[in-house]
C-alpha cells in the first residue's frame, strides 16, 4: 500500500494500519466509558461535596468526549478494514475520518488537563471512590496521549514533505534536461542526508572519526538506492514475508530441480571427503565461538560462566605484549582459554583491538591438528556492522586468477588489516619459528568467515598448504572467479536456512521484487494476513492458501509486471515519483553477482515436528553450490540458524555420529 498522505506529506504507514491499533483502542475505551458511565450513575445524587459541581461537570463532559471518541475509532477501524493492500479505494475516505479522530485529542487534553488540576486540590472532600475513578481517567487519558506521540513520531517520514520530490506536469521526464537532472539530485542528496543522519544516531555511542564518515555516507548510498524505487511502509513488508514464508513451505514437498538432486548426490570418494571436512570443522569451529570471547561464554553457560571466569581468568594469562586491545578483568582470554582447552603459552598473539575495518583476532598452536590457527572475530559491535554493512565491491588482483575478481569492500579492507599485522609484524613468522612443522588454518564465524576467507586468498601464495574454515561466512563476498578459486582451500559451513549465507545485494533485490509481487496481488486485507501469518509463525499449522491474481495466469503472463505490482514499483505517491525512465524490475542487475567461498557444506536439520522440535535433533550434512543459497528463505529459523552455538551443535552432532559409525 502507498504510504498515506497526510498534511499534505506522506507517513510511514497506510490506510489499512489503523485495524489493530484501532480495534485495541477501541476495546480499551469501551471499558473505560461503561466504567464511567457506571460511576457517574451510582454517585449521581452525590456531588453536594466541596468540588463536586465542577466534578459532575467533568464526568457528563467525559462520557460525550468518549461516545464521540468511540463513534470515530469504530468508523476509523471499518473503514480500514475494506480493500486490499493494492487496492485503497475503498478507504478513500479515511483521511476525513483521522482528521476528526485527530480532533478530538484536543478536548481530550483539555480535559486531561482538568482532571489533573481537579486532582491535585486539596480542598476537594468528595468520596474516594469518585476520587480514584477521576485519577484512573487522567493517567490513562495521558497514556494514550503519551502513546499517540510516540505513534506519530515513529511513522513520520523525513523525506515525506520534501517540495523538491514533485514532479511539476511542466516538467519534462528526460534525465539529460538541466531541470529534471537537478530534481533528481535533489531526490538522491535529500535521501541520502536522512539515511546518514540515522546511522550517525544509531552509532551515536562510538568514536567517529574520518574511516566512520566515510563508511557513513557509502552505507546511507546503499540503503538510499535499494529503497528509493518503492512505496511500501512497514507493515507491507510483514505482510509480504508471511506470504512468502508460507508459501515457501507449501513448495517444499514438490519435487526438486535436477541440478540441485545431483548437486546433493554426491560420490562416495566425496562422501568420504565429506565426513573428514566435517570432522575439521568441527574442531576448528570451538576456535571461530571462542574468539567471540566472554560474551559468547557467558550466552552458552548462563549459570555458570561468571563465577568460573571470575575464579580462573587472573591465574594464568600471556605478558602484556602478547595482547593488544582492552580486555578487562581478563574476561576475554580467560573465555577463549575455557572454550578451547589450550594453555596460556600457546597463543602467540592476542588482539582485542577493535575499530571499523579493524577487528579482533587471535593465533594460538593447536597441537592436536599440529595446526597454527588465526581465528577472526564475528560482528559483535557496532564498529563490525558498519564493516559489515560497507558492501561497495573493489577489486582483488591475484595473478593465479584468470580475471581480476571483485570482493566486498569493508570484510576485505579489514582482511588488509589482519595480514598487515601477521605480516608485517612478524607474528606468522614467530609461529613458525616455534612449530615450524606445522600448517597455517585461518577460520572465523559469521564477519570473521568472510574475513578468514579473504586473508586466506592474500595468504595463499606464501602458504601454499594453508587450509581455511569460514563458519556461516556472508553471501555475497567473492566474485565468481575467486569462488572458483578458493574452492581448493576452503571450505564453508551453513547451516539450515541462514539469512547471513544469502544475503547480497542481488538476493536483497529479488527479496524486494518477490515482496512487491505477492504482497500487490494478494486479495486479502492486510489484518487478516497478519493475524494469520502471526498464529502460522507461533502455533504452525497448515500454510493458508490466500488467493492472489496471480491464480490462473499462464505462466507467459507472469513476465510482465501486474498492474498492482506496477503501482508499488513506478506509480508512486508524490514523495516518491519514480525518476528513471524504466523500472527496476525490467532493468538490468545494479550490483555484479557475489557468491560464497570454497566448497560448501549444507547442515539441515531433520525433525519430525516442524514447529517444537525434540532435544534430539538429527542433522545431515551434503556437498552443496553457490546457486542453492541465490534465493533468501524465509523462517522463524533464519536468525538462530547463524548463531555461533547452533552451527557448532550442528558439527558436533555430526562428529559424534560419525564416530558412533565408525565405532560399531
Amino acid at each position: 500500500m502507498p504510504g498515506l498522505v497526510l498534511f499534505g506529506r506522506r507517513w510511514a504507514i497506510g490506510s489499512d494500519d489503523f485495524v489493530l491499533p484501532g480495534a485495541f483502542e477501541l476495546f480499551v475505551r469501551l471499558v473505560w466509558w461503561i466504567g464511567i458511565l457506571v460511576l457517574y450513575t451510582v454517585h449521581k445524587g452525590q456531588f453536594n461535596c466541596p468540588g463536586g459541581g465542577l466534578l459532575h461537570s467533568y464526568l457528563l463532559g467525559l462520557i460525550i468526549l468518549l461516545a464521540s471518541i468511540i463513534c470515530a475509532l469504530s468508523a476509523l477501524v471499518y473503514i480500514s478494514m475494506q480493500g486490499t493492500i493494492s487496492n485503497p479505494g475503498p478507504r478513500k475516505s479515511l483521511p476525513k475520518i483521522l482528521y476528526t479522530r485527530l480532533l478530538l485529542y484536543f478536548p481530550e487534553f483539555v480535559w486531561a488537563v482538568i482532571g489533573a488540576v481537579w486532582v491535585s486540590d486539596n480542598s476537594v472532600q468528595c468520596e474516594k471512590t469518585v476520587i480514584n475513578g477521576v485519577i484512573g481517567t487522567v493517567i490513562a487519558s495521558w497514556i494514550i496521549i503519551v502513546f499517540t506521540v510516540i505513534g506519530v513520531v515513529i511513522v513520520f517520514d523525513p523525506l515525506g514533505g520534501k517540495k523538491t520530490f514533485y514532479l511539476p506536469d511542466g516538467v519534462s521526464r528526460n534525465l539529460e534536461s538541466s531541470q529534471s537532472g537537478q530534481l533528481l539530485y535533489n531526490v538522491k542528496s535529500s535521501a541520502t542526508r536522512v539515511w546518514e543522519k540515522r546511522i550517525r544516531l544509531l552509532c551515536c555511542c562510538i568514536v567517529q572519526d574520518d574511516d566512520h564518515r566515510v563508511a557513513f555516507t557509502s552505507i546511507a548510498e546503499l540503503f538510499r538506492s535499494y529503497f528509493s524505487d518503492t512505496d511500501l511502509v512497514p507493515s507491507d513488508i510483514a505482510a509480504g514475508l508471511i506470504l512468502l514464508h508460507q508459501e515457501q513451505d507449501k513448495m517444499e514437498n514438490c519435487p526438486k530441480e535436477p541440478e540441485e538432486v545431483l548437486c546433493h548426490s554426491p560420490s562416495s570418494l566425496m562422501t568420504d571427503d565429506l565426513d573428514v571436512e566435517l570432522e575439521n570443522a568441527a574442531h576448528y569451529m570451538l576456535f571461530a565461538a571462542a574468539a567471540y570471547g566472554w560474551p559468547y561464554y557467558v550466552y552458552t553457560n548462563p549459570y555458570t560462566a561468571l563465577c568460573k571466569l571470575n575464579g580462573d581468568c587472573c591465574r594464568n594469562r600471556p605478558t602484556d605484549s602478547d595482547i593488544t586491545g582492552s580486555d578487562r578483568h581478563n574476561f576475554h582470554f580467560g573465555s577463549i582459554l575455557k572454550i578451547t582447552g589450550l594453555q596460556y603459552r600457546d597463543f602467540i598473539h592476542i588482539s582485542f583491538h577493535n575499530k571499523i575495518y579493524e577487528i579482533p583476532f587471535f593465533v594460538a598452536l593447536d597441537h592436536k591438528k599440529e595446526a597454527i590457527v588465526v581465528a577472526v572475530r564475528g560482528t559483535l559491535s557496532f564498529e563490525d556492522i558498519l564493516t559489515d554493512l560497507s558492501a561497495d565491491c573493489e577489486d582483488l588482483t591475484l595473478e593465479e586468477v584468470l580475471e581480476n575478481g571483485f570482493v566486498h569492500k569493508g570484510i576485505t579492507q579489514a582482511a588488509n588489516y589482519i595480514y598487515r599485522k601477521l605480516i608485517n609484524d612478524g607474528i606468522l613468522n614467530q609461529a613458525f619459528t616455534i612449530a615450524p612443522e606445522y600448517k597455517l588454518v585461518i577460520v572465523g564465524h559469521s564477519l570473521g568467515g568472510g574475513t578468514a576467507s579473504i586473508l586466506s586468498i592474500m595468504l595463499r601464495n606464501s602458504f601454499p598448504t594453508l587450509r581455511c574454515y569460514a563458519f556461516s561466512p556472508p553471501g555475497g563476498l567473492l566474485s565468481k572467479s575467486l569462488a572458483d578459486y578458493s574452492k581448493h582451500f576452503i571450505v564453508s559451513v551453513i547451516v539450515g536456512k541462514d539469512l547471513v549465507a544469502r544475503l547480497s545485494m542481488p538476493n536483497m533485490e529479488d527479496l524486494k521484487r518477490r515482496i512487491v509481487r505477492i504482497v500487490a496481488n494478494c486479495n486479502r486485507p492486510k489484518y487478516q494476513i497478519l493475524l494469520r501469518g502471526c498464529w502460522y509463525e507461533v502455533f504452525g499449522g497448515d500454510p493458508d492458501d490466500f488467493p492472489t491474481e496471480l491464480d490462473g495466469r499462464n505462466q507467459d503472463a507472469l513476465t510482465q509486471p501486474l498492474l498492482a505490482e506496477e503501482s508499488l514499483m513506478v506509480h508512486r505517491s508524490p514523495s516518491y515519483n519514480a525518476l528513471e525512465e524504466e523500472s527496476h524490475l525490467n532493468s538490468p542487475p545494479q550490483y555484479p553477482h557475489l557468491y560464497l567461498p570454497g566448497k560448501i557444506i549444507h547442515i539441515v536439520e531433520e525433525c519430525s515436528s516442524r514447529r517444537l522440535c525434540s532435544s534430539d535433533v538429527k542433522y545431515t550434512a551434503r556437498w552443496s553450490n553457490e546457486t542453492v543459497f541465490s534465493s533468501i528463505l524465509i523462517s522463524p529459523k533464519m536468525i538462530t540458524d547463524h548463531m555461533p552455538d547452533v552451527v557448532l551443535k550442528a558439527l558436533k552432532s555430526l562428529s559424534q555420529e560419525h564416530g558412533s559409525c565408525l565405532s560399531c
